[in-house]
């Protein structure tokens, strides 16, 4: 049997909330040679968050499996694809409001990540966080979609103090998300990021921000040898420890690539671009599709 693409791990908790509005899936085949996740981090009140989080899940999912081809396609045909799966999730999220069965608002933050050849590409609308653990240090590789950096940037220039910005009531506030709307911001790189042995990818929604960074990647420095599911549990186990009375749902995928020796055949000297394709990804979304369509179910029994 083949090697695994990657070792990867999901981890999820409900945190303070009474439900848990985040959805993540992931597919890593052995033996295949593309990989994906996806994680959302829904919103639109009590009873519409979570629905949404799996729509947004289950038709991204669907829509990279089902657009398979058997030729070797270039990074700008998969960022197209990226791209549809995302107006695909957003198409769905316009139809369950139109059919009345969420309400008009809701939605979520989206992060899609391929890999690919030791290659990483992705998309991503919101706040939730994708990170890079390299070097033991902890890099920030897609934007944020809040305002967050306009809270941070009047902190700098001495406007607000960093205790007033870290508790801004507006920090968290979107200015961009899947509602099925117009997208506001989307962010999706020209070019993939070349991934090197020792590095960890690192997706998370906003419940991790419980976390200062600097634990965060203490956390990843102490346990980078670790499996990805071990990983997984110490950043939940550390975020449970912090026993915030408001703590949001959490929700991450750890990836740790693998290489073969031919993938770097100069450790030291080998970092240059690769190929993309997305190959055959068409089992493993039928129990998303099914979460969704019941909770859909529950809905309109009210």
């Amino acid at each position: 049997m083949s090697d695994p693409l990657a070792d990867v791990a999901t981890a999820i908790a409900l945190g303070r909330r009474s439900r848990q509005e985040d959805a993540v899936v992931a597919q890593f085949s052995d033996g295949a040679d593309t990989g994906f996740a996806v994680l959302s981090d829904g919103m639109g009140g009590h009873d519409d968050g979570d629905l949404a989080s799996r729509i947004i899940v289950s038709e991204v999912f669907a829509s990279i499996c089902l657009s398979d081809r058997s030729e070797t396609q270039g990074h700008g045909e998969v960022r197209d694809r990226l791209q549809q799966a995302i107006l695909a999730a957003n198409q769905g999220l316009r139809d369950q409001i139109t059919a009345g069965l969420g309400q008009e608002g809701m939605g979520g933050t989206v992060i899609t990540t391929v890999l690919q050849n030791g290659a990483l590409s992705w998309i991503s609308i919101g706040d939730s966080a994708l990170y890079l653990f390299r070097d033991n240090q902890l890099f920030r590789l897609n934007e944020i979609h809040s305002l967050a950096p306009q809270i941070d940037l009047m902190v700098r220039q001495g406007e607000l103090s960093e205790e007033d910005g870290r508790l801004h009531p507006q920090r968290n506030c979107l200015t961009s998300a899947l509602v099925g709307a117009d997208i506001n911001k989307i962010d999706c790189p020209t070019e993939p990021i070349d991934l090197l042995p020792g590095d960890i990818v690192l997706m998370a929604s906003d419940g991790l921000e419980a976390l200062e960074t600097d634990l965060t990647c203490a956390i990843l420095q102490r346990y980078c040898e670790s499996p990805s599911q071990q990983i997984s549990h110490a950043l939940l186990h550390a975020v449970a420890h912090q026993n915030a009375p408001d703590q949001d749902n959490v929700s991450i995928i750890v990836i740790k690539p693998r290489f073969a020796e031919a993938d770097h055949p100069d450790l030291a000297a080998e970092h240059t671009s690769h190929p993309w394709r997305i190959s055959a990804l068409r089992r493993g979304f039928a129990h998303l599709r099914q979460s969704a369509a019941a909770l859909l179910i529950g809905r309109s029994a009210l």
